[in-house]
């Protein structure tokens, strides 16, 4: 059967192999759902961690004294 989603074949360390199939057994998902699940959620930490240091860059940079109002900005 086809299907629309790309696939991704994932070599893994045993004790790896067994958290995920210990996750799987306990939420009552497939392997593959509790993988997708588990790197979606790695990928959100990933993604908040990449913008905070974005933030953090900025911040340095900040200077209260050049900051514009709602209605500055919007006239």
């Amino acid at each position: 059967m086809p299907t629309k989603n790309p696939r991704l074949n994932v070599v893994l360390e045993p004790p790896v192999y067994l958290s995920i199939k210990k996750l799987a057994e306990k939420n009552g998902v497939s392997l593959s759902l509790e993988a997708r699940d588990l790197i979606r959620e790695a990928l959100g930490i990933y993604e908040d961690k990449y913008w905070l240091e974005r933030v953090e860059e900025r911040e340095k940079t900040f200077d209260r004294s050049r900051v514009q109002t709602h209605n500055q900005v919007w006239k």
